[in-house]
């Protein structure tokens, strides 16, 4: 997947689906949260931060998720998703089993993708 934004030590990429999801991958391949470097580890949760407030002031979610899987991508990674009551999968996790067909009224993603992009550089 190619990244919207990245640094030195970070990478942003969309996870296509029909809610806005995105992925925040370290560049080094670390295993665990507790092999990455503190200020590193620092920077993940500003960044998840900035990313999560966004989301919630452009999408108007229901929730937000954030989760840390890494058993088919053993890399540290983060999911962050805005969440709907009436999305594809909902309460269930995105991994989940799907409860009914999507009937989402979004805002426009390019739009929002800039905004997170530049909101990105300015950390």
């Amino acid at each position: 997947m190619q990244p919207i934004w990245q640094n030195d030590l970070l990478r942003l990429e969309i996870e296509p689906s029909d809610i806005p999801w995105f992925k925040l991958f370290t560049q080094h391949p670390y295993k665990e949260m507790s092999d990455v470097p503190a200020a590193l580890r620092f920077e993940i949760f500003e960044r998840l931060d900035v990313i999560e407030r966004l989301l919630r002031d452009y999408f108007r979610p229901d929730k937000i998720n954030l989760a840390s899987f890494g058993n088919y991508v053993p890399h540290v990674h983060w999911h962050i998703m805005a969440r709907f009551k009436n999305d594809s999968h909902f309460p269930e996790p995105m991994w989940g089993e799907k409860q009914r067909e999507a009937r989402l009224s979004l805002p426009p993603f390019a739009p929002f993708v800039e905004q997170l992009t530049e909101a990105m550089e300015v950390l």
